[in-house]
């Protein structure tokens, strides 16, 4: 995280005196309008927060894409400086560490209302014959959770039309090793005795790592007990062709995933 000295200067030194804290549902932007504020809450953005989100805002792989338009704890003004300033409970959202300086948060808020400005691509597909194909025809449901039922060994997709484009699904399920989340890269370790295991990172530091095999299974290691730790450049998840799922296929599960945005 960025020092608040840092932000400073990147704001031009804007970010002096105090701004009232959201209360409520009421409060709006006090920069709403202001075309400095964007600029410069563009450019907080782009040091804090493109790390998850990309530098666009349309997601790096760890945080949503921002640009759908899809606010899953509120879409007033008031509601995305909370998430930004608290951050999210039980996922990689830190909250907003600068003391009781708000300016910058605001004008964050600023910059995310300039996103998804445009029309997003339709989802053509049928989501019910989605759902078939998910949970029965390619058993994605093996590696893959929807709502407590199926696998942990891929992402959990409860909500993943909140968070990511269809484009971006329907491009993960053609190409899935060309982007996808650290957590879920693929690593293999070589013990002492030879013995290779293959798996998902789950955790790491600097003396251990944890991996979940295909079956399912934890695997904790101490590094100094191993011989080798090989990030691997391919994803577990299968490339789904056109041989193994066809276009009408694949625009139905992607309409399926689109719909599953949580509560």
């Amino acid at each position: 995280m960025l020092s608040a000295h840092l932000v400073c200067l990147a704001t031009g030194g804007i970010a002096q005196g105090p701004v009232v804290r959201a209360q409520g549902e009421e409060v709006q932007n006090p920069f709403a309008g202001d075309p400095g504020a964007v600029i410069q809450g563009r450019s907080v953005f782009r040091m804090v927060c493109s790390v998850c989100h990309g530098v666009d805002g349309q997601g790096g792989g760890r945080g949503p894409d921002l640009t759908l338009g899809r606010w899953e704890h509120g879409d007033s003004d008031a509601a995305l400086f909370r998430t930004v300033e608290q951050g999210v409970p039980g996922t990689e959202m830190p909250s907003y560490l600068f003391g009781d300086n708000d300016r910058e948060i605001w004008m964050i808020v600023s910059f995310l209302r300039t996103l998804g400005a445009g029309s997003l691509p339709s989802v053509s597909g049928d989501r019910e014959a989605g759902e078939k194909i998910f949970f029965v025809k390619s058993n994605c449901s093996q590696c893959h959770m929807v709502r407590g039922k199926g696998g942990r060994f891929g992402p959990d997709l409860s909500r993943v039309g909140s968070t990511r484009s269809s484009d971006y699904l329907a491009a993960s399920i053609r190409e899935p090793g060309k982007k996808f989340p650290r957590q879920y890269q693929t690593v293999s370790v070589v013990t002492r005795d030879g013995k290779r295991i293959t798996g998902v990172r789950k955790n790491e530091d600097t003396f251990s790592l944890q991996l979940m095999s295909a079956d399912e299974q934890l695997h904790l290691f101490l590094k100094r007990d191993l011989e080798e730790v090989i990030s691997e450049s391919y994803s577990l998840m299968p490339a789904y062709d056109r041989k193994m799922l066809s276009d009408q296929d694949l625009k139905d599960v992607v309409a399926y995933l689109d719909g599953l945005r949580g509560k």
